[in-house]
């Protein structure tokens, strides 16, 4: 069965109704808790200004931050709520709690076009429990807010892995609809995963190998090349038998590495390591770091002490050369700590390199978005930004997401 769309609830009627919508403001903060990266709020907006401008009364429910289950002022949802007022133009209002006093009187008094933020959604602890009655009840909390005529719209595709009330079961209370920003994600993700053009190539990065495995385990028999890079690229030259000096290692990984480097060998999708990296002395901005070969990282004058912080410029070329041959590239996870310009070089190679050519390019978001922006790309330099993160690695993988089978089954 496939799941009902915002355009069925909106051709329904949705003035003086109240709808909730499942949104994603997951945002990063500085510790000013100013928003720094607004992608996946701007990501949310066209659905809720669509809802808005139909008269709707808008309820949104976000997380922010892994918060246990109690209100934590680190992370209010408040930054995000300001950011989203203030690129919308909207009439939003922030409730001090999720389901309490201050929701309910909010929501209670929501004229049509009217916009109500509730509180991170786990600061409740139902939120997140794996007692599915705990849960329910939350969720039928959430939907007294919207009251006897009240609506659902899942457009958080970052929150679809996670069985959450506000995610999965909520979509058994309400009449239930599927959002534009999670129908655009599946639409990418089908693209990626069903029939791509090939050459297809998949770029992995970020710290650690074991946040990947599933996904590199499938990818090796759909995709044409996977080009490693980041912390997790040292894992795999371990598995090699090389010296990575203090380099970022998962030693309970290493043989899961070198059966993957045995699948690349007999057939399966070609696995492309680094061929020099940027050796620092110190994880710091300012520390004393040289470029060395791959295969001797601990050869250097920095020693075996260094630490591996980007791909080298040798290895970021090669990266480029491929993802420009290419004709669907995937990417996921910097290729180095780019929050550091002297380490940010790697990645900022790779991302000019996806900006540049006219394949189908999606950067997967979480950290991959973070760091395209940051170094000053645009959004539109690339075929897709994903705000799917865990899920769409998930989904990669294979996995049945629950917050879509929900709103399959409703």
């Amino acid at each position: 069965m496939s799941a009902k769309t915002l355009d069925d609830l909106l051709a329904s009627g949705v003035s003086g109704r109240t709808v909730l919508v499942r949104s994603d403001l997951n945002v990063p903060l500085d510790g000013e808790g100013t928003v720094t990266d607004d992608g996946r709020v701007r990501a949310s907006l066209p659905v809720i200004a669509k809802l808005s401008s139909a008269g709707a009364r808008v309820i949104v429910l976000a997380h922010l931050g892994r918060p246990k289950g109690a209100p934590e002022e680190r992370f209010s949802i408040r930054p995000a709520a300001q950011k989203l007022r203030e690129l919308s133009g909207l009439d939003v209002a922030v409730a001090g709690d999720v389901v309490g006093p201050s929701a309910t009187e909010l929501a209670s008094g929501l004229s049509d076009g009217q916009v109500l933020v509730v509180e991170n959604v786990r600061f409740e602890p139902g939120e997140t429990s794996r007692d599915d009655s705990e849960r329910a009840a939350l969720a039928e909390r959430y939907a007294a807010l919207a009251g006897e005529r009240g609506a659902y719209v899942d457009d958080a595709f970052g929150a679809v892995h996670r069985k959450h009330a506000s995610v999965f079961d909520i979509a058994s209370v309400l009449p239930s609809f599927q959002g534009d920003l999670v129908r655009d994600e599946l639409t990418v993700l089908r693209r990626l995963t069903e029939e791509p053009e090939r050459p297809f190539v998949v770029v992995l990065g970020g710290s650690k190998v074991s946040d990947k495995l599933a996904v590199i385990d499938r990818l090796l028999d759909v995709a044409d090349e996977l080009l490693i890079g980041g912390g997790m690229a040292f894992t795999f030259l371990k598995a090699l038998g090389h010296d990575v000096a203090g380099s970022l290692l998962e030693v309970d990984q290493l043989e899961t590495v070198r059966a993957y480097l045995a699948r690349s060998e007999a057939g399966a999708a070609r696995i492309v390591l680094p061929t020099d990296v940027v050796v620092a002395a110190a994880f710091a901005a300012d520390a004393a770091h040289e470029v060395r070969p791959a295969d001797s990282i601990a050869d250097g004058t920095i020693g075996a002490t260094g630490l591996g912080l980007d791909i080298g410029p040798a290895s970021a070329a090669a990266f480029a050369e491929r993802v420009t041959a290419a004709r669907t590239v995937f990417w996921n996870g910097p290729m180095g700590v780019f929050e550091m310009d002297a380490f940010a070089g790697g990645t900022r190679t790779v991302a000019t390199a996806l900006s540049g050519t006219d394949a189908f390019t999606v950067v997967g978001g979480g950290d991959s978005a973070a760091a395209v922006r940051a170094l000053g790309f645009a959004d539109d330099d690339f075929g897709h930004i994903s705000t799917g993160g865990g899920a769409s690695l998930e989904y990669l993988e294979g996995k049945a997401l629950p917050g879509l089978t929900a709103l399959e089954g409703n």
